[in-house]
């Protein structure tokens, strides 16, 4: 089983909003997760970053591999 950090896209059409989440690979995009550790809102300017950087640590220490995307994220807020 692969678990992976990743987004998770809710929000109408046209404006997405997206939850950082815990879920296994084989899981669909907006399908079940493990946990929800954060969210993107990348509608607002300056793009809205909110998430749980002790619960995100504790998952890659685990070894769950966040996604291109979540990575940039993590690096832009200090996380990794």
């Amino acid at each position: 089983m692969a678990v992976k950090i990743r987004l998770r896209r809710m929000g109408a059409k046209k404006a997405p909003f997206y939850r950082v989440v815990v879920a296994d690979s084989r899981y669909p995009r907006d399908g079940r997760f493990i946990e929800e550790i954060g969210t993107y809102n990348p509608l607002v300017e300056p793009a809205e970053v909110k998430i749980d950087a002790e619960k995100a640590q504790q998952w890659i220490k685990n070894g769950a591999q966040p996604t291109d995307t979540v990575k940039a994220l993590f690096k832009r807020n200090g996380i990794l």
